[in-house]
């Protein structure tokens, strides 16, 4: 590799970095927010398990911002090249656009690399740990879900405020029982109430002392016109609260079939080849689902892999032709572009119920398409 080809390929990596880390920090702040923020805000997790489990959301967020990332790093250095006339002097100097582009390909091709790796073997991984480290942190102590002055809406059927907690003891204590059409059809105040963790059950138990009960009526229980039903006694019943929603959001319940690793992934393959197909229409209409999922699953992770270097090889030929230095420009350029691959993949994925249409070929049709018409392009472009 001479100046010229180190000198690009410094550029390009450096910028692709810094967009990839960006658009991963964006990637991985909604998911921090949405699954870790109410467990930090309840205590549920030490500062060093936060940090574990942020770090352990990290392959998930590259997983989507490596191919943006990458794109707007081309976009953004060839648009630099074009628009200081840098690559004007190359081509005058006989050096070809395709030629003094080379450094970008490599580089994408090598992102190939880690892209696989990340999908088969880093992201599962990681994703897998997550959610076994996060279950593992709230059952360690599930009373601190109970946090005083705050409406928890955690628990199936039921919403809860407590006013002041001190250890297993709380005041103000409201409960609002909800039915399907999530209206308080009961409502509990308590003064007091004492709360315990039942292990058998997994589910907490609030007992309620001094409260206060209202019943509403069942089939239409925001009509308060009529009189409601309200009971005043010295100790409630116990309320049981379970954690099966809650676990099961945090914990491995959670485990999919894109989590697999390389191995995994063919293991499950080979092992529903080898199953007999059932004789019952739609056990076997089933399995045959089954596997092409798995199928699907398999040539997604290539094709997510390889979309590094087909987004790279438009880039190409649209940072040089555009020659913008503009940073939001280039930025709202590689969105676009980002978008349109992505839904086309998920277009092609939502026929993952009919094998007919062979989705999982399918999906190789936006690189084919992106890569094709980066090669039109920068031969157009070297015509000129």
């Amino acid at each position: 590799m001479n100046l010229l080809d180190r000198y690009i390929f410094k550029s390009v990596f450096f910028t692709c970095t810094a967009a990839i880390a960006m658009f991963a920090f964006i990637v991985l702040v909604p998911n921090v927010a949405r699954d870790l923020m109410a467990y930090v805000l309840a205590g549920q997790l030490p500062a060093m398990m936060v940090v574990k489990l942020i770090t352990l959301l990290i392959p998930h967020a590259v997983t989507y911002a490596l191919p943006m990332g990458m794109l707007t790093g081309v976009l953004l250095t060839l648009g630099r090249l074009s628009a200081d006339s840098e690559l004007t002097a190359m081509r005058a100097a006989g050096i070809s656009i395709p030629r003094a582009t080379r450094p970008v390909v490599i580089l994408a091709t090598l992102s190939i690399v880690l892209g696989l790796y990340l999908n088969f073997e880093w992201m599962p991984r990681a994703r897998v740990e997550y959610y076994r480290s996060l279950s593992a942190a709230v059952r360690a102590n599930p009373l601190n879900l109970i946090v005083p002055k705050t409406f928890i809406r955690d628990f199936s059927g039921f919403v809860i405020y407590v006013g002041e907690k001190d250890g297993d003891l709380m005041k103000d204590i409201w409960v609002w029982e909800l039915d399907d059409e999530r209206r308080a059809r009961r409502i509990y105040h308590a003064e007091l109430g004492r709360i315990d963790y039942d292990e058998d059950e997994n589910a907490v138990i609030v007992t309620p002392l001094r409260v206060q009960v209202e019943t509403r009526d069942s089939k239409n229980p925001e009509n308060l016109a009529d009189p409601q039903i309200v009971v005043s006694v010295g100790q409630w019943e116990p309320l049981t609260f379970s954690l099966e929603r809650i676990f099961t959001r945090a914990g491995s319940a959670r485990m999919k079939q894109e989590w697999l690793t390389y191995d995994q992934l063919q293991t499950e393959r080979a092992r529903r080849a080898r199953e007999p197909v059932p004789t019952e229409p739609a056990a076997a209409e089933k399995a045959r689902l089954d596997r092409f999922k798995l199928d699907l699953i398999f040539h997604d992770k290539i094709n997510t892999s390889l979309a590094v270097l087909s987004l790279a090889m438009i880039g190409i030929p649209l940072g040089i032709k555009v020659s913008r230095r503009e940073t939001s420009a280039n930025f709202g350029v590689a969105v676009g572009l980002t978008f349109a691959y992505y839904l086309m993949t998920i277009v092609i994925k939502a026929f993952d119920r009919t094998p007919e249409l062979r989705a999982d070929l399918l999906l190789w049709l936006p690189n084919v398409l992106f890569i094709g018409a980066g090669i039109l392009l920068l031969r157009r472009l070297e015509q000129r």
